[in-house]
């Protein structure tokens, strides 16, 4: 039997390729994304849930926006105060601030104006994508893994295990549909929320990517219970 070392397997060049591969291994795997542990609300009554959520009124949240209408395409960064009621919405282009919404008891102003879609896109789009457990008068079904909310003129699709929504659809006038869809749950201190929806209503899209998002309690008492 031969002892003796190979020459190539114990040469530096040999050592150092060793080595930057098992770098290259220990990178990549410091890398791998972490799995993220979704809520499990399974048994759970979802009019516990929805009812255990109305009573947060609002959000503060900083967002990635872009907003598409046929083929011309608009980015910037949002930030956005929302109610039941108000909505106060700027943004921002390099910093510097290209348009602001608000809206108080339903009447909207806009700066610079906007036509009537970009408003309902923008106002209603937001208020119910957002504040989606401010639904009245509702009816539930179970389809599969999801909950089916409907009312006379929206339908929300819950997942039955996390109770994060899944896509809502809320009939216009005209025969129109609002239609919003959600992904990338995410999580601020314990309250559990889809980070990135799209919102459709006829030529117009509005994507968002949530950055950051507070909850605005109903005013009581004592401290409110999230869900």
């Amino acid at each position: 039997m031969n002892d003796s070392i190979h020459p190539f397997t114990d040469s530096p060049i040999h050592r150092f390729t060793l080595l930057f591969f098992c770098s290259i291994a220990l990178l990549l795997s410091s890398c791998t994304t972490k799995r993220v542990e979704l809520p499990d609300y399974t048994g759970t009554d979802v009019k516990t849930v929805i009812a255990a959520r109305s009573a947060i009124k609002g959000i503060n949240s900083t967002f990635h926006i872009e907003f598409v209408k046929n083929d011309n395409t608009m980015t910037g960064d949002a930030a956005l105060t929302l109610t039941e009621k108000n909505l106060d919405l700027r943004i921002y282009s390099m910093g510097f601030l290209m348009a602001e919404i608000k809206e108080t008891n339903g009447i909207i102003k806009s700066n610079p104006p906007a036509d009537k879609n970009k408003s309902i896109i923008l106002v209603e789009g937001l208020r119910n994508s957002i504040l989606w457990w401010l639904i009245n008068d509702y009816k539930i079904e179970e389809q599969g893994g999801n909950y089916h909310l409907r009312n006379s003129n929206r339908k929300i699709v819950i997942d039955k295990k996390t109770m994060l929504p899944l896509s809502q659809t809320i009939e216009l006038e005209n025969n129109r549909e609002l239609k919003i869809s959600y992904a990338e749950p995410a999580n601020s201190d314990g309250f559990w929320y889809p980070s990135q929806m799209k919102i459709e209503l006829s030529k117009y899209v509005v994507k968002l990517k949530i950055r950051n998002l507070e909850l605005i309690p109903e005013p009581g008492p004592g401290p409110q219970q999230q869900p």
